[in-house]
C-alpha cells in the first residue's frame, strides 16, 4: 500500500504505542456522540430502515476522511524538508496543545455548524472534524510515525521521500476512520436496534471538556516523543 522505502524493518519500537494512539483516538472519536453517530441513528429511524443508518454512517466517514487528509497533506509535503522535520514537529505538537487550551476557554460550538442542514451529513462531519480539532489530532501522531520509520534515511530525490509521505497520511487518515467508524457505528446500531434514544439522553454525558483535555495530552506525548528521540 505504501511505496517502497518505508523502513518497517527498522521502526523504533515506539511504532507500536504510535499505532495504538491513533486506533485509540478513532475509538474515542466514534464513541463521542459529538461526531454524529446520533445522527446516523435518527437518520435509521425517519426512514424506518437500517439501510438510512447505514448511509449516514458512509457519510460521516467520508466527510471525517476528507478533513483529516486536508489536515495531514500539508504536513506530507513539508516533510520533503528534511532538514525541517523536527521543526515542524515542534510546531505541530504546540499547536495541538494550544488548541486544546482553547477548546477548555472557549467551549462553544462555532456558529457555522448550526448552519449545515442534518442531511448533509459528509459537510457536517467534515466541518465538526475541523472545527473540533478531530483531525489536528491526529498530527503529532502521523509525525511521530514519519520519524520512527524514518522517512528521510536513504531518499536522495525529494519527489520519493513526497510520495512516501503522502502514502503514510493516506494510511493513517484510513486507519484512524476506520476505527472511528467502528466505534461509532456500533453504538448507533445499539442504540437504534435495542436501546433507543432515551439511552442516549440519559446515559451520556458532556465530553466537551475530556475532548479538549485530550488534545492537550497528545500534543504533550508529542512533545516528549519529540525530545526523547534527540537524546
Amino acid at each position: 500500500m505504501l511505496p517502497v522505502g518505508l523502513g518497517w524493518g527498522h521502526a523504533s519500537p515506539a511504532v507500536g504505542w504510535l499505532w495504538l494512539a491513533l486506533i485509540a483516538s478513532g475509538l474515542y472519536h466514534g464513541i463521542n456522540p459529538g461526531m454524529g453517530w446520533p445522527l446516523a441513528v435518527s437518520a435509521g429511524l425517519l426512514d424506518k430502515s437500517p439501510r438510512a443508518l447505514f448511509r449516514a454512517l458512509a457519510a460521516l466517514a467520508a466527510g471525517h476522511l476528507l478533513a483529516t487528509l486536508l489536515v495531514l497533506l500539508p504536513f506530507a509535503l513539508l516533510l520533503v524538508l528534511a532538514e525541517w522535520q523536527r521543526s515542524i514537529q515542534l510546531s505541530a505538537s504546540l499547536l495541538v496543545i494550544g488548541f486544546g487550551v482553547y477548546r477548555l476557554i472557549e467551549r462553544r460550538h462555532p456558529r457555522a455548524l448550526a448552519r449545515i442542514p442534518p442531511t448533509q451529513l459528509a459537510l457536517w462531519s467534515f466541518a465538526v472534524a475541523i472545527a473540533h480539532g478531530a483531525a489536528l489530532m491526529l498530527v503529532p501522531i502521523y509525525l511521530g510515525l514519519c520519524q520512527a520509520f524514518e522517512l528521510d534515511a536513504g531518499h536522495e530525490a525529494a519527489g520519493a521521500l513526497m510520495k512516501t509521505s503522502v502514502g503514510m497520511a493516506m494510511l493513517v487518515s484510513l486507519v484512524h476512520v476506520v476505527a472511528m467508524i467502528s466505534a461509532g457505528g456500533c453504538l448507533a446500531w445499539l442504540v437504534y436496534r435495542y436501546l433507543g434514544l432515551r439511552f442516549v439522553s440519559r446515559s451520556w454525558f458532556n465530553l466537551d471538556v475530556i475532548w479538549a483535555a485530550s488534545l492537550i495530552v497528545v500534543g504533550v506525548v508529542a512533545l516528549g516523543f519529540n525530545f526523547a528521540s534527540r537524546s
